[in-house]
């Protein structure tokens, strides 16, 4: 009778233990997850992920790393020029920032608690900082347009993510008072836009 090979023989079990830990994390949060249950369903050995991850604080610091890589990505888009004005790319991108929000909650929650830990580790902060670079930018093209006060772009975009990382928390279920998100979204960046205009 032919013995049963070892279950370990996964292509790359890095990349589906990120994936099915995402989907874990997304339908039962951090503590649905375990390596354990995550090479059961990977059909590995349960020592196998100890290859790449080497506890489970480990791998959720590689799926924050991987939110921000998303979360980077999902600005850059938003961010790009279309030769509108600075109102239009602005919302464009607190747009994004908040569907991202709403659509992976519970990975944009763990991204976060990830970021603030004392000891979170270099690559982390690396991919929170490039995800948020995208503001500042944005910041910048439109001080050169002529349309943004004088400063540093950093310090003004800071303002404006914070206002809307604020509307985030204070909403249930992507409303405020029954009233959606992405329409107070556009209303506050509009109040921030005015305020950000070059004094005479």
């Amino acid at each position: 009778m032919k013995a049963s090979p070892r279950p370990y023989h996964h292509g790359n079990l890095r990349e589906a233990l990120l994936e099915a830990a995402a989907r874990a994390l997304e339908t039962g949060g951090v503590g649905s997850l375990t390596l354990r249950e995550l090479s059961r369903e990977l059909g590995v050995s349960h020592t196998s992920p100890r290859r790449h991850f080497a506890d489970k604080q480990a791998l959720l610091d590689a799926l924050a790393v991987r939110g921000f890589e998303r979360l980077d990505a999902v600005m850059a888009r938003a961010a790009k020029d279309r030769g509108e004005d600075f109102n239009a790319r602005l919302t464009r991108l607190a747009r994004a920032y908040v569907g991202f929000a709403l659509k992976h909650p519970a990975w944009f929650g763990l991204m976060f608690e990830a970021k603030h830990r004392a000891d979170a580790p270099p690559v982390l902060l690396d991919a929170s900082d490039g995800a948020f670079a995208h503001p500042p930018a944005v910041f910048a093209q439109g001080q050169a347009a002529g349309e943004v006060v004088v400063g540093d772009p950093a310090r003004l975009s800071l303002g404006a993510m914070a206002a809307v990382h604020g509307l985030l928390s204070i909403s249930t279920n992507g409303q405020f008072k029954g009233i959606p998100l992405d329409r107070l979204v556009a209303e506050i960046i509009e109040r921030l836009v005015w305020g950000l205009r070059p004094r005479e």
